[in-house]
């Protein structure tokens, strides 16, 4: 199991929408998070300077 980038619910990496940011998958319950990763990735992704 793998936890949504952006809400943090946990998800299905199988059965989700990804994005590889900076050689980091994210993982979005909803194609809405996506948008919003793709938007801001520095605030969302894991071991960021802005987490």
């Amino acid at each position: 199991m793998a936890q949504d980038s952006v809400c943090k619910m946990t998800v299905d990496e199988n059965s989700v929408s990804t994005n590889v940011y900076k050689g980091t998958t994210c993982y979005f319950c909803a194609v809405g998070w996506k948008e919003t990763i793709e938007m801001e990735p520095e605030k969302y992704v894991v071991g960021s300077t802005e987490n």
